[in-house]
């Protein structure tokens, strides 16, 4: 009689936890600029549509950042790169805080958002390894959970703080924090165990995978789609919808609180369904975010579309990205930072349209209606996959048909996340 193989482990390493502590933080400094904005606008000395570019600066600077520094730090120590990252992170928070120009303040927003590429492409690759392969997508999505986490908790206490002591000490609070974080991060990052030393050669041949593009796109089209509206948030919720700006933070609670169990569900099932996840979220937030755009005088129903918003849209990206390091398959550090500068793609096109958008007729309409319109456009490169995965070895549609590989590649190196049987696998659509 044949024994049974032993079903993989449920259980996350502690590491993968310690990682998204650090991407809470890095959550909490994109997104806590939408409840800050009319502070920030009014002491700098500029629209809120013009100072709302502090978002879209730090998201180019992500873009651009993230594989540059990815491929610059290949060869340190994952160690060294996430606590330098963090010191420099904190060290933008100060200049910020200190800032009393727009230019200062913008500036160091991109420096900022080059140490959290850095971060977060290395995160994501250390959290994958940990975890193994049948866990990737779950270990992804509990490092993208601290992003989200930072929507529940510490963008709300960021704006609620910002309207108690000035838009500048919650900057201050997050210097202080990252400082404390790169002091102890180092006690719970393993030493690399990869044999192989890492090739930048190798890491620019992924980038011939098409399916890598098409997950990269959909990452920017779902993440445009919901950051048009969320980086206006604030004006919206005040003007059109006519709740008090004391009760500003408690929405935006709703939204992490949506975000935060729309990673964790998406994760869990993106494993065994990436297109049936990915497919149904998208469909999901372009209708929320249509809905939003003729409800959002009513407070009811702009408060749950709020909610709805951050599960839709967040249960997407943890099986995108999970993807996109899957189809690199010998590279996935630079595949991890693409993936961020997609996201962020989006960020800085969804945040800039939605600008300009506001300044039209459309008015505080505008933000929700343009994302609706980007993130109709997720299904695009979605489907494209979906129809790839259909004309390979696996008819199911199954993650071993999205990840395998073709015949003849060369096998991950040690520790590297590999694609799950397909035995292990239901139709994922």
């Amino acid at each position: 009689m044949s024994s049974q193989p032993r079903p993989p482990t449920t259980r996350l390493p502690l590491v993968v936890f310690v990682l998204a502590a650090g991407t809470f933080l890095m959550g909490t400094t994109e997104f806590m600029i939408a409840g800050l904005l009319p502070e920030m606008a009014a002491d700098l000395g500029f629209s809120i549509p013009h100072t709302g570019l502090l978002i879209t600066a730090f998201a180019v600077g992500m873009i651009v950042g993230s594989p540059l520094m990815a491929v610059a730090t290949l060869r340190m120590p994952q160690r060294l790169t996430l606590t330098l990252a963090l010191l420099v992170f904190a060290a933008g928070h100060v200049v910020v805080a200190l800032s009393t120009t727009f230019a200062v303040a913008l500036g160091a927003r991109v420096v900022t958002a080059l140490a959290t590429g850095a971060f977060w492409s290395v995160a994501a690759v250390v959290a994958t390894r940990a975890a193994g392969a049948a866990n990737s997508s779950r270990a992804l999505g509990a490092v993208i959970g601290g992003l989200t986490l930072a929507n529940v908790i510490g963008v709300p206490i960021g704006s609620f703080a910002g309207q108690l002591t000035g838009w500048r000490g919650p900057f201050w609070a997050l210097a202080i924090l990252a400082t404390v974080g790169a002091t102890v991060i180092g006690r719970f990052i393993p030493h690399n165990t990869d044999a192989t030393t890492p090739s930048i050669r190798s890491e620019l041949t992924a980038l011939r995978n098409g399916r890598l593009w098409l997950a990269l796109t959909a990452s920017a089209a779902i993440m445009g789609g919901v950051l048009a509206t969320y980086s206006y948030i604030t004006p919206i919720l005040t003007d059109r919808t006519g709740i008090p700006s004391n009760l500003v933070p408690l929405v935006l609670v709703g939204f992490g609180a949506g975000a935060l169990a729309g990673t964790t569900f998406g994760g869990r099932i993106g494993d065994r369904h990436p297109m049936t996840t990915t497919i149904t979220g998208a469909i999901a937030t372009a209708v929320i975010l249509a809905l939003f755009t003729t409800l959002a005088a009513q407070p009811v129903a702009a408060i749950a579309l709020v909610a709805l918003m951050g599960l839709a849209g967040f249960a997407v990206n943890p099986v995108l990205s999970a993807m996109a390091v899957q189809f690199a398959g010998n590279a996935p550090t630079l595949a991890a930072a693409l993936s961020t500068s997609a996201f962020n793609v989006g960020i800085a096109a969804g945040s800039w349209v939605a600008g300009l958008a506001l300044g039209t007729g459309l008015g505080l309409a505008g933000p929700s209606m343009v994302g609706a319109l980007i993130a109709l456009t997720t299904l695009v490169p979605l489907v494209a996959l979906a129809v790839i995965a259909r004309r390979r070895a696996h008819p199911d549609g199954s993650w071993a048909a999205l990840t395998s590989r073709p015949k003849g590649a060369t096998t991950a190196r040690p520790n590297q996340p590999a694609s799950r049987p397909a035995a292990q696998l239901e139709p994922a659509c």
